[in-house]
């Protein structure tokens, strides 16, 4: 029996593609306007810094304000991916229009269900651990403002029928 939080009876406007998704199954499902929403946070964060020095000038000097725009960069391009890693995973979880999604995601597992592959990818972990990284992943980027958790981790757990990628 799989240890698992209750996934299967979320109630989304959207049909669920993935209520726990993998890194890098994130990652691909990116679209034109999470990399413009990605762009838009790092090039803000230093505008704003620098629009603020322009307005009240703290006279720090070139060298200080050089390393204040470099950290904040930073700061906008981490900020950046997390809005934009968040934005997929509600369109994953069905809380906003998936279309796209859904098309891939039956393309790609359709075609490891005809191959005969574990649908979410095989793991050598212990049953009891994949379901502790699931619950400890699930939700995660609802919290990403305390702290930024990934599922690393192949499990089974989310929260889909797998018998649908078998026809």
């Amino acid at each position: 029996m799989p240890i698992s939080s209750d996934v299967n009876n979320l109630n989304a406007p959207f049909p669920v593609v993935d209520a726990d998704p993998h890194f890098s199954r994130v990652l691909r499902n990116l679209r034109t306007q999470d990399y413009i929403l990605w762009g838009g946070a790092t090039a803000f964060a230093p505008g704003a810094l620098y629009g603020m020095e322009l307005a009240d000038p703290t006279k720090t000097g070139r060298v200080l304000m050089r390393s204040s725009l470099r950290l904040a960069t930073w700061l906008g391009f981490a900020g950046g991916f997390l809005l934009a890693y968040q934005n997929v995973s509600l369109r994953m979880w069905g809380w906003k229009e998936n279309s796209a999604e859904q098309a891939q995601d039956k393309a790609e597992l359709s075609q490891l269900a005809k191959e005969g592959k574990p649908l979410y990818g095989e793991s050598d972990l212990p049953e009891y651990i994949q379901g502790v990284a699931h619950r400890n992943s699930m939700w995660s980027q609802l919290k990403f403002g305390v702290m930024p958790w990934f599922n690393f981790v192949n499990h089974p757990f989310h929260g889909t029928d797998a018998s649908k990628y078998k026809e």
